[in-house]
């Protein structure tokens, strides 16, 4: 795999961080060439470094509950709990490898984590299993498969544009039930969720024309902030850059011990320790957090500069008890459910 050139890395990261923002600025950040701006851009999306989704509000569209399943599937069980989960209604996310599975659920109000633990992880599929079911109505999901910060600091640029995205956490919805959707309101967030996706046979790269050419009913929605526009990575289809290969994706569960919020935790990993999770999400006393990295044992590039940080072990330690550590090669995780929110939308059958 060849690495990615400076003007690829430079595009990917503001990319990663320009859905809401102008073609004017993101050439301005990016600091390279027109043509070669425009030439990086389309790359990406043709070799599938990144596409575009229209994500929904879950708690919008009535799905409140967002659930976070993650477990060590048994490998004589791992094809029946992927096949299970992906034709689950409520599943937009399913990434696996013969290691481990996460799973991500939009559910009811109603759902009760009880059930939901026996039935997306039972026993008998797992040896271990991790549930966090975060709610979408509160600012529970801060980083939500957001991967503008690692990218903005591996190509260097001076800060992030909108890092971190988060999912939910509409502050209309703190003090009560949100006012009923309208009919044409529902139809026009169907109609822009299922952009992302075109019939079997049809050709079309992931991205997205931007919000400019929409209807204003679309528009509206995206300026309340229903639905998003984001950019997102494939992890293990984007090359090395500057020598560094961010292949090992690595996912932290732990409690929050007595005292500890997880604001505070987050900002002292992005701060001081440079980490940039691209999911974080809480339930409470539970927190998830999914992270790229090196691969261990890969030796960093010759005359790379040792980077001065504060470690990250002891700080999770200070904060979390009972931490649990599962890491899997990106290139190994396969997604059988890739960022699918048309399932919440659907489109009405024929009459």
């Amino acid at each position: 795999m060849r690495a990615l050139t400076e003007a690829e890395g430079r595009v990917i990261a503001v990319l990663l961080g320009g859905a809401g923002t102008t073609e004017r600025d993101r050439l301005h950040r990016t600091a390279v060439p027109r043509s070669t701006y425009h030439a990086a851009r389309k790359r990406a999306y043709v070799e599938g470094w990144l596409t575009d989704r229209y994500v929904p509000d879950p708690a919008r569209f009535g799905r409140p509950l967002v659930v976070f399943a993650l477990v060590r599937p048994f490998v004589d069980h791992t094809t029946e709990l992927v096949e299970a989960w992906a034709a689950d209604p409520t599943n937009v996310l399913t990434w696996a490898s013969p290691q481990l599975a996460l799973g991500v659920f939009f559910r009811p109000a109603t759902a009760k984590p009880t059930e939901l633990a026996s039935a997306l992880a039972p026993t008998t599929w797992s040896r271990l299993s991790y549930l966090v079911v975060a709610d979408a109505r509160g600012p529970g999901i801060p980083v939500y498969f957001d991967y503008e910060g690692l990218w903005g600091h591996l190509a260097e640029l001076p800060g992030t544009a909108t890092y971190p995205n988060g999912l939910g956490g509409d502050p209309a919805l703190a003090d009560g039930p949100a006012a009923p959707i309208t009919d044409h309101q529902r139809w026009a967030a169907t109609e822009l969720v299922h952009r992302s996706f075109v019939p079997d046979g049809a050709s079309r790269t992931g991205r997205l024309v931007g919000p400019l050419g929409l209807p204003f009913s679309q528009q509206r929605l995206l300026k309340l902030g229903w639905v998003v526009h984001r950019v997102l990575l494939d992890p293990g289809r984007v090359p090395p850059f500057h020598g560094r290969a961010a292949d090992q994706v690595t996912f932290i569960v732990g409690t929050l011990r007595e005292g500890q919020r997880p604001e505070a935790l987050f900002g002292t990993l992005t701060r001081e320790c440079r980490v940039f999770p691209f999911l974080y999400a809480t339930d409470g006393p539970r927190l998830l957090i999914g992270a790229l990295g090196r691969n261990p044992a890969v030796p960093p590039p010759p005359g790379a500069a040792p980077e001065s940080r504060r470690p990250v072990l002891p700080t999770l330690q200070a904060a979390l008890e009972g931490i649990e550590i599962l890491s899997e090669n990106a290139g190994a995780l396969r997604a059988r459910v890739d960022h699918r929110y048309d399932r919440i939308l659907p489109k009405p059958g024929p009459r």
